[in-house]
């Protein structure tokens, strides 16, 4: 396991914003690389703590999925490699855990699918039988499969604030009724194509977001990271039960540790700064995430530098 990192320093690229997790640099003026940090966040704050090999895992699986979904809508990737765009002693920090991406027009939606009614949903369809506009049937339970996959937006939100679900017609006024409508389409399209290739691995894939760009021509290129943990809420298949949620793959595991935990002898209100991480929920958090994608049989690819470094060390 590579040391963990929690936020990248390159001084070679100008650094053009830190998220949650990635840390976007620019390359010229028409890319950019996305360094997936060991950063997690709950409740909209992020840990001081990383999560060892997380960022890796992140891109590996996105690169993957990226793979698999190539044929429905285009996406951000160049197919050139992080490392050779970044000064020599930076390699380190972008092996493994880096995209380097075309630089796009952004879409300030979250086009979230859901094929399961739970979290957010769960707690909406209670109250109104309806989740973002979307009207359902009467006598769905919580974490049960709904009739078919439904789309309901979110606004973006800056970094600590959060995502405000939003209805469809609300997407049509923000960027026009045709792009809206594509959006919603492909995002079924994605997840219905993903969600079947999950279960086959023994993974339901309950809801997950996509975001959104345009290229310089206008067309619509998927972006950011897809169908990772960290985007997504992956299920169990052999433990799946309708009426209850069932563990998942994620950072479930941290959000419910911080649910108990106390700073000062007070519960944490969910606001910065975040209790420290003790050992063990650093540890089993990283191997939800990991089991997540031994599933799904994702290999790890590594670059051409960390190949070199492993063979100098005499590692196969």
């Amino acid at each position: 396991m590579t040391t963990a990192l929690h936020t990248s320093q390159l001084t070679s690229l100008p650094l053009l914003a830190r998220g949650k997790v990635r840390d976007n640099y620019a390359v010229g003026d028409d890319r950019i690389l996305m360094v997936a940090s060991d950063r997690i966040s709950a409740f909209d704050v992020i840990m001081g703590e990383p999560i060892p090999g997380k960022g890796a895992l992140l891109t590996q699986m996105a690169l993957w999925w990226f793979d698999q979904l190539k044929d429905i809508v285009p996406n951000h990737l160049t197919g050139e490699a992080p490392e050779s765009v970044v000064a020599p002693a930076e390699v380190a920090q972008v092996a493994g855990r880096s995209m380097l991406v075309k630089r796009l027009k952004p879409i300030p939606v979250e086009a979230v699918v859901r094929g399961y009614l739970a979290g957010s949903g769960w707690k909406e369809y209670q109250q109104s039988q309806s989740v973002c506009g979307v009207p359902l049937p009467v006598g769905l339970k919580n974490a049960g499969k709904l009739p078919a996959p439904i789309y309901t937006p979110a606004a973006k939100a800056a970094v600590g604030e959060h995502d405000e679900n939003i209805t469809f017609e609300r997407t049509v006024e923000m960027i026009g009724a045709d792009l809206a409508a594509k959006i919603r389409d492909v995002s079924i399209a994605l997840y219905e194509r993903a969600a079947a290739i999950a279960l086959k691995k023994g993974i339901i894939i309950a809801d997950t977001k996509f975001e959104f760009g345009l290229d310089d021509a206008g067309q619509l290129v998927l972006m950011d990271e897809v169908l990772t943990p960290d985007s997504s809420r992956y299920w169990p298949a052999e433990s799946y039960q309708e009426g209850s949620n069932p563990p998942s793959f994620d950072k479930q595991f941290l959000r419910d540790w911080l649910e108990q935990a106390r700073v000062d002898d007070q519960p944490w209100g969910k606001k910065a700064p975040a209790p420290r991480l003790p050992d063990e929920v650093i540890a089993q958090t990283a191997a939800k995430y990991r089991e997540a994608m031994e599933r799904l049989g994702v290999r790890v690819r590594f670059s051409a530098s960390e190949i070199g470094q492993f063979k100098r060390a005499g590692r196969p």
